[in-house]
């Protein structure tokens, strides 16, 4: 049962003191109490296909409040297709009866669809989960087998084991029947074989993308503009719908016309790319690079970390990958011939200067080199200006064509001195006291410590979930009047520890940075000189938001830039937020409410 519908006849679940009976005895529960009851995984427990009877029966439908030690977080991970539901339910029932033997109750289900193997694979449900352990909402982590937690062996599990101890958590494998609590030795064993297990597992899939790819057979992911894929016939075939820009686009490359005139051209004339989106001339450069435009199967290399390891993305373009004989592989039709995607890569070489912006794959990641980037704006369109060697330019202009925008341009130097100089008089004319030279400073340590940011991120997103949660019960208490008064004060309760201890460690971590040195303007205008580029423009986007750059009024236009720049300083701490408000709206109701 969904929000909004009408409330029915209900029978499990009974709420003392707030329950009816209709002619036939039959318990029912109020809108607002199934409102307030609702838990925040139910979305999630009914897409996996559950019954709103069964999830009675296996205590998932009812919010779980109580002791820490009394309630799990589940974690559930489908990582292939053939994973099907039933056996995804499952799953379900015996982490539920496993829960139910040691008389715990599950808080949240949380359940996604990633590999547990990769290191370049982020997992958000999973970090969740074990951040719902940490921050002691709950005692225990529920997991099915040992290679759903992870593949990635005892170098993870083990930091993670030692983060539980401390809290004095543990992780519970139903299927294998491990507590880490009583069994670590054998969980670190199995997470080891579970590791090892990803070798094979990847070696198979490997030579089955390499047999497919011999046999000139379409391995899967988004083709080409232009390209697709009949289902079942494993090779490219020309869609009707793209074919016939996709080939304009090609004889515009065989024609020497650039990337750039090309993008231009498209939009002017209202045509898209396949998801609705304006040509650009960087989505030019990557499809005339693409192997598999010309109907062949690619050799791309996979990108690696600093360390080595591969990462799930491939260099751009690759090399057609050949026969026996030396000949490319085909994997059926193709915008462009074998003999066309040679000459439009010598076109495009043509071009390339070695050591600069143009045409150079080489130089690996680049050095933060403007300070302006993201916070200087086009006159015209309003839209970012981007670094373009020794000037600012119009970014819509350069990657759309002038059909987006006419553009314009600025000299980076000139700018930069004058920005500094602005910057600098607008510190020093603030006085020490100044909320915003406070909040620069606090984002000067922020960006320091990067590690520490995130942290007060998460913890002050918690916060706002709790905020709100406890506003929308006090709604359902005063307002709605469906909701018993002896499950409120248990809820309220709940909610007020969840928000103290979320305050605490957000204030331990806001106050933890000493703001002696920085807090007058002088030496934040001293650290401008030694901060380079990357810090002036953290500096900036701590005081600014956005500069809006008119356009000359021609050729030769001598007005100075300080006239032609609209800055949209930040006149009060912005460290403030809608959420301050809330907490503050929430005490002053709390307070009313014991004091009544």
């Amino acid at each position: 049962m969904t929000r909004g519908e009408s409330p029915g006849p209900y029978h499990p679940r009974s709420l003392p003191g707030a329950t009816h009976t209709t002619p036939q005895n039959q318990e029912v529960v109020t809108f607002g109490e199934r409102m307030a009851m609702e838990r925040d995984d139910l979305t999630t427990l009914r897409s996996l296909g559950f019954e709103d009877d069964e999830l009675q029966e296996l205590r998932l439908w009812e919010p779980a409040t109580g002791d820490p030690f009394d309630l799990a977080e589940m974690y559930l991970r489908r990582s292939k297709k053939k994973d099907t539901l039933t056996s995804l339910r499952q799953q379900v029932r015996e982490m539920c009866g496993h829960a139910r033997s040691e008389n715990i109750r599950i808080r949240h289900l949380w359940f996604e669809q990633r590999s547990a193997s990769k290191a370049s694979v982020r997992r958000e449900e999973f970090e969740k989960a074990t951040g719902a352990v940490m921050t002691g909402l709950s005692k225990t982590l529920y997991v099915f087998k040992t290679s759903r937690l992870s593949r990635r062996g005892m170098g993870q599990v083990g930091l993670l084991l030692d983060e539980f101890d401390t809290r004095k958590a543990r992780i519970c494998v139903t299927a294998e029947r491990i507590d880490s609590s009583k069994s670590r030795m054998i969980l670190a064993i199995l997470s080891e074989q579970a590791r090892e297990q990803v070798a094979d597992i990847s070696q198979f899939a490997q030579l089955s993308i390499t047999a497919n790819k011999a046999e000139g057979k379409w391995t899967g992911g988004v083709a080409p503009y232009g390209l697709y894929s009949p289902k079942g016939s494993g090779k490219l075939a020309r869609n009707p719908k793209e074919y016939p820009t996709a080939r304009r686009i090609a004889v515009y490359l065989l024609n020497r016309m650039t990337p750039a005139w090309i993008a231009n051209k498209l939009n002017s004339e209202g045509l898209r790319t396949r998801h609705g989106r304006k040509w650009t001339d960087t989505g030019i450069i990557s499809l005339s690079h693409s192997v598999t435009w010309a109907g062949l199967v690619a050799n791309r290399e996979k990108m690696r970390d600093e360390h080595g390891n591969e990462l799930d993305k491939y260099h751009r373009g690759g090399t057609p990958l050949l026969d026996k004989k030396g000949h490319p592989i085909s994997l059926g039709e193709g915008v462009i011939s074998f003999s066309e995607h040679v000459k439009i890569a010598r076109i495009l070489a043509d071009r390339a200067h070695p050591g600069t912006t143009i045409g150079d794959r080489s130089r690996g990641k680049r050095e933060i080199v403007t300070i302006l980037t993201d916070i200087l704006r086009c006159g015209r369109c309003k839209g970012p200006m981007e670094n373009g060697g020794i000037n600012y330019r119009c970014q819509a202009r350069q990657r759309q064509g002038v059909s987006s925008c006419q553009g314009m341009s600025t000299d980076r130097a000139r700018i930069d001195k004058e920005i500094a100089g602005m910057w600098e008089h607008h510190i020093l004319s603030l006085s020490p006291e100044s909320d915003v030279i406070h909040a620069i400073a606090r984002k000067w340590l922020d960006y320091k410590d990067p590690a520490k940011e995130k942290r007060k991120q998460e913890v002050t997103a918690a916060l706002e979930s709790a905020a709100s949660r406890e506003l929308k019960l006090q709604k359902e208490f005063f307002i709605g009047g469906g909701m018993d008064e002896t499950l409120y004060d248990s809820l309220r309760r709940e909610l007020a520890d969840q928000i103290t201890a979320m305050k605490s460690e957000l204030k331990e971590l806001s106050k933890s940075a000493d703001l002696t040195t920085l807090v007058h303007p002088e030496p934040l205008a001293l650290l401008w000189q030694n901060a380079g580029p990357s810090g002036q423009r953290a500096l900036l986007r701590a005081a600014m938001r956005k500069i809006v750059l008119s356009p000359p009024k021609g050729r030769g236009d001598r007005t100075p830039l300080e006239r032609r720049m609209k800055i949209d300083w930040i006149e009060k701490n912005t460290d403030e937020s809608p959420l301050d408000k809330a907490f503050a709206h929430v005490e002053e109701k709390r307070r009313a409410h014991l004091a009544a």
